[in-house]
């Protein structure tokens, strides 16, 4: 499980487990225990005729509620030809409707229409490469320009984030990854029927306007964010290295030839395709009425139809054989990755995964920090987190900074030696209490909201396949053994099964 943004609240549910395998520690049952266990009861689950799938959680704290869509489709559904048109439609999918973020949307559709024929026979001429009439590409692009312009005077910028903002709502957003696609907002609760009505209307009638613009400011993205920022470049490389055949190793906004080759059909397609009632999972927290909150969800998304269903992932990376090496130069202080191939959530050797990352990498009671960061000095920072997904097997990764004048090789066999350690001695008891004194806090922090609730229920209703995940963690890791933690290190972190990334800078000594 273990995944970055859920990563404390995870851990948050492992303290019976500890307790099992050692007696020596104790636990006081604390808020986030009570949160777990009326979860059950709590948790209201619909799910309509066309496949949308409700989870609702009442709450009178405070007049506010949370509402998320998660999508079970993100860029690790993309074909080859789609690469980073789940990450674009993220941003499409702001710019409105037929009715909603436009002054006139009846003359402003032709102009649409005629924008997308002369992009895609721009991008189709583009494809030539050295072949290319660049005359024709530059008449094209003119033509495009021009077109794009008259359309810009129909368009309402930003009426979404109006609307819900002169509403009260907060927290309007939207995150794309390789396991899924959420939409989110926390607004007053007597506005959720705003929300249902924008949502509803946003499936059934998305514009795409604005396409070709947006893909130049997600090209841009890409340019400034990925390939002129070393550490994200090395972070994208990394993963392309250790993913030889599944699609985790492509990044989610796509290489920079994929966007160059995205057209507005083929993202309106993917849309309309995988966008549906039977792809989405909806959660509702907050002070709401149970029952008339489904009939209202019921009025304004029931009659959305069905979509394709998503076709199955079938590349499995083949098992590594040797260690692999990533050397970036760059104008930038060294960092080091290393990164071991690990099961997927649901799996046993997943939970106890979990505990040896926060035995290793999480916060500054951690060995990793207190060994490399603190004692030996040798660096400013270092943590362990599991990427780049959950629905399929993915990497446990420890990411660190060097502090100068110590090399990234330095750190690298520092990190190598408590690995050493973590297989030939046992977890003590109090290691084990100190993770016991500090996850509840953050269980409660996280689940204590409605907007974590919700995010965690989505989460793990979509790569888990049932937000019971969080109530039965707590069985699960009981079972987990001192023993259970030298076997899976012993298995997984081996010479074979990593894969090594580092900076060097420029003009100095490769190390």
């Amino acid at each position: 499980m273990g995944r970055i943004i859920l990563f404390a609240a995870i851990f948050c549910l492992f303290s019976s487990g500890l307790q099992a395998a050692n007696p020596a520690a104790t636990f006081r049952a604390g808020p986030a225990t009570a949160l777990r266990a009326g979860l059950e009861d709590k948790v209201v689950e619909h799910r309509m005729k066309n496949g949308m799938k409700l989870l609702l959680v009442e709450r009178h704290t405070s007049p506010t509620v949370s509402a998320w869509i998660r999508f079970r489709v993100g860029s690790v559904d993309e074909r080859s030809d789609e690469r980073g048109i789940a990450h674009l439609l993220e941003h499409m999918l702001f710019k409105g409707t037929t009715t909603l973020g436009t002054k006139d949307y009846a003359a402003e559709k032709p102009i649409l229409d005629k924008i997308e024929a002369t992009a895609q026979a721009l991008t189709l001429e583009k494809t030539k490469r050295d072949k290319a009439d660049q005359g024709r590409v530059a008449e094209l692009e003119k033509q495009l320009t021009e077109l794009e312009t008259q359309a810009s005077r129909y368009v309402i910028k930003d009426e979404f984030f109006e609307l819900y903002s002169k509403n009260g709502g907060v927290g309007y957003n939207a995150f794309t990854s390789r396991d899924g696609t959420t939409y989110l907002i926390s607004l007053p609760s007597n506005k959720l029927e705003l929300w249902a009505a924008i949502e509803s209307d946003r499936l059934k009638n998305a514009v795409l306007r604005e396409f070709y613009t947006e893909r130049s400011v997600v090209m841009e993205e890409r340019r400034r964010s990925y390939d002129a920022d070393p550490e994200s470049k090395l972070w994208e490389t990394f993963l392309a290295s250790s993913f030889l055949a599944h699609p985790y190793g492509q990044p989610t906004i796509g290489w920079m030839s994929d966007i160059q080759n995205l057209t507005r059909s083929k993202a309106e397609q993917f849309f309309h395709s995988y966008y549906a009632p039977n792809n989405a999972i909806v959660a509702i927290v907050g002070d709401i009425d149970t029952q008339a909150t489904i009939a209202m969800v019921e009025r304004y998304f029931g009659a959305i139809q069905p979509g394709k269903e998503l076709s199955p992932v079938t590349a499995e990376e083949p098992k590594q054989a040797g260690e692999r090496r990533i050397e970036l130069l760059a104008e930038s202080e060294p960092t080091l990755m290393i990164g071991f191939h690990k099961p997927a959530i649901l799996t046993t050797d997943d939970y106890i995964f979990d505990v040896i990352n926060m035995i290793l990498g999480s916060g500054r009671t951690s060995r990793f920090y207190k060994k490399l960061v603190i004692e030996k000095q040798i660096a400013t920072d270092i943590g362990a987190f599991d990427a780049p997904g959950s629905r399929f097997p993915g990497l446990f990764v420890i990411s660190a900074t060097p502090r100068s004048p110590h090399t990234a090789r330095e750190v690298e066999e520092a990190i190598l030696a408590e690995l050493e350690l973590l297989k030939s001695e046992p977890v003590t008891a109090r290691e084990l209490q100190r993770i016991l004194n500090s996850i509840e806090y953050e269980e409660a922090r996280r689940m204590g909201t409605n907007g974590g609730l919700a995010r965690n229920l989505t989460e793990y209703e979509a790569v888990a396949g049932s937000w019971r995940y969080m109530t039965e963690y707590r069985s699960k890791v009981t079972k987990v053994t001192p023993a259970d933690i030298q076997r899976v290190a012993r298995e997984y972190l081996t010479r074979e099964n990593r894969t090594v990334g580092f900076i060097t800078k420029k003009g100095g000594e490769n190390k």
